[in-house]
């Protein structure tokens, strides 16, 4: 009898393990479905002293948010890093440079000569309302029959290649050529008044010449003005007017001729 249980002993007592089931498998031919579903049963159900990886087990958790609407976690580094990024970004006009009441105050500054210009506003690169108004003279003309649109846009930066270097000689601190360009730009309106009548009527004449000599001090005050409070150069303003009434005056005689 003691034999027996020492038969028993020896044979449970092996070292027989489950490496050697696998290559059992392997080397012997056995039935494939059969080793395939032994390693699935040991991967489903790892072994008490077996390692578990956290995410694992946090995700054995039940989901407490609801249908579209996911559980606030305040940990979450999306929500950390990045709140209400869209309501905190500028409108698109505003990263553009576009601001529709700075350019409503600089057209009513030009239009009345006798205002005191805001040389905060004015000495802002803004190229919307010039372009604006060198197509609306370009358009005038061209309602005259003169397709002069090179023209416009030629005179207009030579002149504000020589307006940009004069200034910069006559003030201390110096000025930008966006400023120059969105102040002459500006004051181009009157003339595309100018423009308009010549489409209309024949401005060779006397009454012509006048309204053109009219429209020339027109532009050229509210531009000198502009200029004197953008740059503080108090006391020059007679300066400042005589080139831009020379310049102006070349816009005339194209809108005239």
């Amino acid at each position: 009898m003691s034999n027996f249980e020492q038969f028993q002993f020896d044979f449970y007592q092996s070292n027989y393990t489950i490496e050697d089931q696998e290559e059992g498998c392997n080397s012997y031919g056995s039935d494939k479905n059969l080793c395939e579903s032994r390693k699935s049963q040991r991967e489903k159900h790892p072994a008490a002293g077996a390692f578990v990886p956290s995410d694992m087990l946090l995700s054995s958790q039940s989901y407490t948010g609801q249908i579209l609407q996911p559980a606030h976690n305040p940990s979450t580094p999306s929500q950390l890093g990045y709140v209400d990024g869209f309501d905190e970004e500028p409108p698109l006009l505003e990263e553009l440079g576009i601001n529709f009441e700075h350019i409503w105050q600089k057209t009513l500054t030009v239009l009345n000569p006798m205002k005191p210009a805001d040389g905060s506003i004015m000495n802002e690169t803004d190229l919307t309302g010039p372009m604006v108004f060198c197509l609306a003279l370009g358009a005038t003309l061209l309602m005259a029959g003169k397709v002069h649109f090179g023209y416009v846009y030629g005179m207009s930066a030579m002149g504000c290649l020589a307006m940009h270097a004069l200034l910069n000689l006559m003030s201390a601190s110096g000025v930008s050529h966006g400023c120059v360009t969105s102040v002459l730009g500006y004051c181009l309106l009157p003339m595309v008044i100018l423009s308009s009548a010549a489409a209309l009527f024949s401005l060779q004449g006397i009454p012509g010449t006048v309204f053109a000599l009219l429209i020339i001090g027109w532009c050229s005050l509210s531009a000198s003005k502009i200029f004197t409070s953008a740059l503080a150069m108090e006391g020059q303003q007679l300066l400042i007017a005589y080139p831009c009434a020379l310049l102006y005056g070349l816009f005339a005689l194209l809108t005239i001729f």
